[in-house]
């Protein structure tokens, strides 16, 4: 799996993000980066499908679980070309993008993060959700709040500052229907990403957000 040379490689890319650096480099990130990463796709992929058949673990260097490390710079300020992070997505098998239902493993010079849920759903899928804490808010407040779930994992993502538009602005439940994402957060050290175990101790950080993951897909219509 990783060791501490796949870290150093991120600090150093986060230095000398550019693309001569990059080419003298790119066997290195082959090596102690996308190798391991793509291992441990694979290994997550019966755990992945132990905790639901419906979402995927594909390990292909384009197309499957592990995020491209070229950055979009077409419409961004910040125009240095790669990503200073790896970022595995288990996504829903019905999902088009980042934007689907998924489980997600961060590492980067920013923090290591698990993450759980929906990052920027989609305009239907976010009204769905709201529509669904209005119509079953105890469903809703069970899940949110359970003590074995928040033993792991925090509410994170962004908020609208107002009420949206539809939906009443005295509901008990206000703050949740302001969400623009729908996620679990779990903060880990770097530490945490070394030795053999990590992928059945990957795989028992997301089957404790599963539930949460379970409303989700309930909520847009999506089976778990």
């Amino acid at each position: 799996m990783y060791t501490e040379e796949a870290l150093q490689f991120l600090r150093e890319l986060e230095l000398n993000n550019n693309k001569p650096w990059w080419e003298q480099n790119k066997q290195r990130y082959e090596d102690i980066v996308r190798t391991p990463s793509l291992n441990l796709i694979e290994e997550m992929a019966p755990r992945i499908a132990d905790i639901s058949p419906h979402y995927l673990a594909i390990a292909k260097k384009s197309g499957g679980s592990m995020m491209r490390p070229f950055r979009d710079i077409r419409f961004s300020k910040d125009k240095t070309p790669y990503k200073t992070n790896i970022g595995l997505h288990f996504k829903h098998r019905n999902g088009k993008d980042v934007h689907a239902p998924g489980f997600y493993f961060h590492v980067g010079t920013d923090g290591v993060f698990l993450g759980v849920g929906m990052w920027h759903p989609d305009g239907p899928s976010l009204k769905a959700i709201r529509e669904r804490i209005v119509d079953k808010p105890k469903t809703w407040t069970t899940v949110r709040d359970s003590k074995a779930m928040r033993k792991t994992f925090r509410l994170g993502g962004e908020s609208l500052k107002r009420p949206p538009r539809g939906f009443d602005k005295e509901h008990p439940e206000v703050e949740d229907l302001k969400r623009k994402d729908h996620i679990l957060v779990c903060d880990l050290g770097e530490d945490w990403i070394l030795g053999d175990d990590l992928p059945d101790r990957l795989a028992a950080k997301f089957e404790a957000g599963a539930d949460y993951s379970r409303w989700l897909c309930s909520a847009i219509g999506q089976p778990f």
